[in-house]
């Protein structure tokens, strides 16, 4: 039976000192809640419950989508008053997962394995850690079952002692939930009503309760600060490393790489360090990517090699490219194979047809470009007329010379020459010779001005 899955995410995180919602805090380029409600789909739930508190309608805003309800929690007044809120949203039968929207690592994996614990009954989720500190201490009786969890703040110096804590994550019997929660009380450090409490009900009520301890105890680390997010941050860019090694890409160094989004990668893909990747990112085979490169929502082709310090922003690029160092590809790019884009050469809305290149300096923007032509240095394509974005068209085998302006809507037609330092702003005839220049003169007696000595 599906799950339901109520994520906690109402904290205001007054240690992260930012007027932005902890839970809307960026982790590999997501809001960490994102992160969590990803896992939670894996699970194939019955219902996902949010509960929003602090800065609610930005939260709803960012994450607001068709399979989420959201529960306000209004006033904050602990984790079993935040499940309270989330009650009346669920389906009946079944369990429902507890998670958190600030403890972004937890997987699917983990999970499952919790739901198989739990049973008809409870389960909680206990991490093993050298330092417990600011943990609930989970108690066992002599047999090892479950019997309680005390938080910190009201534990005995010999329950500190304990070093298996409890990390939030639990599995409850959903229809038990309305009256248990009506059970809990405030009596405690804090005056909150502690979700945790719900196990001594549980076992009172003659329910199992049953403890999995978590295999990576990184997947239960909280973030309450910026220097916790950047923890956080970086165990996540391990994982993405270690899964791209696994698959055969060669990373020139494992902790120096930045996956924010989805990257894919063929056989014998390289990557150099200090890259960046963001969105939808796919690599073939034999891609090889220089180092502080930024790629968001791009193909790769085959064999293509990216230079470093390229830039490049929704482009489709085909096999055996080469493009940079210092490119910029913009949106709407679509290069054929064998295209050479060059070093401070930037390309928008254009589509470049094979063997094409335009090799330094140049702005190919808004362009079809055929196959075989050569764009010389300095070439831009004059697109934009203050108003209006036009269109320029470079058939087959043209060849354009140095430090020449296209001015859009224009024609070159195949086999055609443009002379260096043209000005184009008529079709351009096939097979032809085509520049626009003014006749040079050289003035014999032209002095060069001398500065004023007395200035």
């Amino acid at each position: 039976m599906a799950p339901n899955v109520v994520i906690l995410a109402a904290g205001q995180g007054k240690r992260m000192h930012s007027d932005l919602p902890k839970v809307l805090h960026a982790l590999a380029g997501r809001p960490m809640l994102a992160h969590v409600i990803a896992t939670a789909r894996a699970l194939e739930p019955a219902r996902i419950v949010v509960v929003y508190g602090h800065g609610g309608a930005r939260v709803k805003e960012a994450m607001q989508q068709s399979d989420l309800v959201f529960a306000l929690q209004e006033p904050q007044l602990g984790t079993g008053h935040a499940l309270q809120q989330a009650v009346a949203h669920l389906e009946s039968a079944g369990s429902t997962v507890v998670l958190y929207g600030d403890v972004p690592l937890i997987t699917a994996e983990t999970l499952k394995a919790l739901l198989v614990a739990a049973g008809e009954g409870v389960a909680l989720l206990a991490a093993q850690l050298d330092d417990p500190t600011g943990y609930g201490r989970v108690l066992r009786d002599a047999r090892g079952l479950v019997e309680g969890i005390v938080e910190e703040r009201d534990a005995t110096d010999s329950q500190r002692a304990i070093r298996e804590v409890n990390t939030g994550f639990m599995v409850l019997p959903t229809a038990r939930l309305s009256g248990w929660l009506a059970q809990l009380s405030n009596r405690n450090a804090q005056g909150e009503y502690y979700l945790t409490d719900l196990v001594a009900i549980a076992r009172r009520d003659g329910v199992p309760v049953n403890a999995i301890v978590a295999r990576d105890a990184n997947e239960t680390l909280g973030i309450n600060s910026k220097a916790q997010l950047a923890q956080v941050e970086r165990i996540y860019q391990a994982r993405c490393a270690a899964l791209l090694m696994e698959q055969g890409a060669t990373l020139r160094d494992p902790a120096r790489i930045d996956v924010r989004g989805n990257l894919t990668c063929g056989r014998d893909v390289q990557i150099d360090v200090n890259c960046v990747f963001e969105g939808d990112v796919t690599l073939d085979a034999g891609a090889d990517i220089g180092p502080n490169c930024v790629l968001r929502n791009v193909r790769v082709g085959p064999d293509t090699r990216i230079e470093a310090y390229s830039h490049i922003d929704g482009a489709q690029i085909g096999s055996r490219c080469r493009i940079g160092p210092y490119a910029r590809l913009r949106p709407g790019t679509e290069l054929a194979e064998d295209v050479h884009i060059g070093n401070f050469v930037e390309v928008k809305a254009s589509a470049i047809a094979a063997g094409s290149k335009a090799n330094h300096l140049a702005y190919v923007g808004d362009s079809t470009v055929g196959r075989n032509v050569n764009v010389g240095a300095g070439t831009i394509t004059c697109n934009y007329d203050g108003a209006n974005k036009h269109r320029t068209i470079i058939e087959d085998d043209v060849f354009i010379g140095s430090d020449t302006q296209l001015v859009a809507p224009v024609v070159v037609r195949r086999g055609a020459t443009i002379g260096a330092g043209s000005t184009i702003t008529r079709e351009a005839p096939p097979d032809q010779l085509t520049l626009t220049r003014v006749k040079q003169v050289s003035v014999a007696s032209w002095k060069r001005p001398v500065k004023n000595a007395n200035k």
